[in-house]
């Protein structure tokens, strides 16, 4: 998800309902300026409000409730020959038909699905699932909304083994049986009938399923998203953050800084780079690890080998699926390691706290690009967030003009003259010696508690 382009940018953080109880004056009258933006995201945060604007920007979009949370389960499948033929098919339809009337679209043509499979000439898009083909309208609407905003590009024509292969099919209740069913791993579709799909998690109770998303991977796995509708739960925060709110006694909270480092992933206020250990494993450790680095020598003889290949060919296609598997490899160990140290940080910890950093400008400005996307900074960020919101703990961003790395974290004073390759920071004025990133750490940390302490001043008195 985006940052919304409008003139106010901490509308993205939260609800529109939540805004309007605090105005720009009283943040004016309350906050300095470098702490403003935290403030604003640390009441989004307590407040447990989730940021459901008015989506309704055509006929695709319906009003979304506050009532309700969508949960996605992604699961592997394993359908027949026939199913796969299926699905193949399925995709060639769905992408003719957005090509199709993209093109038309542009002509000032606009018509249904419906219309598409009453045409002579294409009525074998009939072999494929009909709300597949309306999802594709829907999407198609969406695009080119966004694209009027200017929240997004123009909408481009897809091209066969360029773009994702992938469809969207939505549950329907016709006479009280479901369209859509699974039960024991085993998934109903429309059309493709009953599908073996491996559960790797239990599904809550009390959900109802509201659709499922058909993809096929380069690496030649068979994934099927499927989304439950469960109504939303407020999430109380911990004990030791309540009684913050209450008393504005700040000993007994475990606060937590992350500086973000390129070899480590992060490092946090107290000198500890990310690491867990695995129960039942004989209590094993699982340190952060450079996974595309790790692989990329085997990716380089894979990629070389593909291109004395000829195109098209069998072989080629072969050796495309050794390279697409071992990219493949590099990106679920990294989802996985993040989405693991991010869960821990969130059950063990009250408050936690980041600085807001631009990823794309690092990746540009500091020609990083490799080495960011392998640390998988911003990922983290997301998983972390997801993980604070289920557990109740407090996630506060530091502006990223915060002089972290630069203030010593001893006396105050503000180095700078201190340069990226300087990876041990010796404070001029104290003294102090301390590894960067650490020092960076503690300074978010500190400021975090800053930021806490100023909301708890602001706030008026019961």
């Amino acid at each position: 998800m985006k940052k919304s382009k409008n003139k106010c940018p901490f509308k993205w953080y939260f609800s529109e309902q939540y805004i309007a109880t605090v105005s720009d004056g009283e943040l004016r009258s309350i906050i300095d300026e470098p702490y403003r933006a935290a403030y604003r995201r640390y009441l989004y945060i307590i407040s447990h409000t989730y940021e459901y604007k008015d989506r309704k920007r055509n006929s695709s979009r319906h009003k979304a409730s506050y009532d309700v949370t969508y949960m996605a389960y992604d699961m592997a499948g394993y359908p027949s020959d026939e199913q796969k033929q299926l699905f193949a098919q399925t995709f060639g339809n769905c992408r003719f038909l957005w090509n199709r009337m993209l093109s038309d679209y542009k002509k000032g043509i606009h018509r249904t699905p419906a219309q598409y499979k009453a045409d002579p000439e294409m009525s074998w898009l009939k072999l494929s699932d009909s709300l597949a083909l309306a999802n594709v309208q829907l999407d198609l609407e969406s695009a080119m909304s966004d694209y009027r905003s200017g929240n997004k590009g123009k909408p481009k024509f897809k091209k066969k083994g360029l773009c994702r292969d992938s469809y969207k099919t939505n549950c329907q209740y016709q006479n009280g049986k479901a369209t859509i069913t699974l039960a024991d791993n085993i998934l109903h579709l429309p059309k493709a009938g009953d599908i073996r799909v491996k559960c790797h998690r239990n599904i809550k109770d009390d959900g109802i399923l509201k659709n499922v998303t058909v993809s096929h991977e380069p690496d030649g796995r068979w994934m099927f998203s499927v989304v439950y509708e469960y109504k939303r739960t407020e999430t109380p925060v911990k004990p030791g953050v309540a009684e913050f709110l209450e008393t504005g006694c700040a000993n007994g909270l475990k606060v937590l800084g992350l500086d973000m480092s390129l070899p480590h992933l992060y490092v946090d206020s107290d000198g500890n780079a990310p690491t867990y250990t695995l129960t039942g494993r004989n209590g094993s450790i699982v340190s952060f690890d450079k996974h595309y680095r790790k692989l990329e020598p085997r990716i380089r003889k894979a990629q070389r080998e593909l291109s004395r290949t000829k195109k098209h060919s069998r072989n080629h296609e072969k050796q495309a699926l050794k390279v697409a598997k071992l990219h493949a490899k590099a990106k679920h160990q990294r989802h996985d390691f993040l989405r693991q140290i991010a869960s821990r940080l969130a059950r063990e910890y009250d408050i936690i706290g980041i600085e807001d950093l631009d990823m794309r400008a690092i990746k540009r400005s500091l020609r990083f690009g490799k080495s960011v996307s392998d640390n998988g900074w911003g990922l983290f960020v997301t998983y972390l967030e997801e993980a604070c919101q289920k557990t109740g703990c407090l996630l506060l961003w530091v502006d990223k003009w915060f002089p972290s790395s630069k203030t010593c974290s001893h006396c105050g004073h503000v180095h700078k003259e201190l340069q990226l390759s300087d990876r041990t920071y010796i404070c001029p004025v104290c003294g102090h010696m301390m590894d960067r990133d650490n020092n960076a750490a503690i300074n978010i940390r500190d400021e975090v508690i800053n930021i806490l302490l100023q909301y708890h001043m602001s706030e008026p008195a019961a």
